[in-house]
C-alpha cells in the first residue's frame, strides 16, 4: 500500500521555534507552558517527530495548525511560501502598512534569491 501522506516535523520545528523566538522565550519555558517534555523539545530539533499528544499540546501552546505541515500525495501542500509570508506580514497588527510593504518586498529579493541557490 502506497504511503498517502506525511508530517513535516521539521518545518513544525521551525515554525515553532518562530513563535518561541517572537515570545521571547527559552526552550524551557516552552516546555513548561506547554506540559511537553523537554527531551521531546531536543529529539525534535534533531529531526525526530513527536508524539501526537505533544504534537497537540505544542500546536495549542504555539496556534499552529498542524494541517499546514501536512504533506498529501496528489493535492497541493500549501500555497506557495511568499503568498503566506505576505498575507502573515501584511496582517501583522504590529507593524504598519508601510513597514509591512517593506518587510515583504525585502523577505521576496532574499527567498528569491536563495532559491535559486538550491
Amino acid at each position: 500500500m502506497a504511503r498517502t501522506g506525511s508530517f513535516d516535523g521539521d518545518g513544525f520545528y521551525a515554525a515553532l521555534d518562530g513563535e518561541r523566538q517572537a515570545r521571547k522565550v527559552t526552550w524551557k519555558r516552552v516546555a513548561d507552558e506547554s506540559g511537553v517534555s523537554p527531551s521531546t523539545l531536543t529529539r525534535m530539533a534533531q529531526g525526530r517527530r513527536p508524539d501526537v499528544d505533544s504534537l497537540a499540546a505544542l500546536s495549542s501552546w504555539s496556534g499552529l495548525n498542524v494541517d499546514r505541515f501536512m504533506k498529501t500525495a496528489g493535492s497541493k501542500e500549501h500555497p506557495e511560501p511568499l503568498a503566506m509570508i505576505s498575507t502573515y506580514l501584511r496582517s501583522d497588527p504590529q507593524l504598519n502598512r508601510e513597514a509591512a510593504v517593506a518587510l515583504d518586498e525585502l523577505v521576496k529579493v532574499a527567498y528569491k534569491r536563495m532559491r535559486a541557490l538550491t
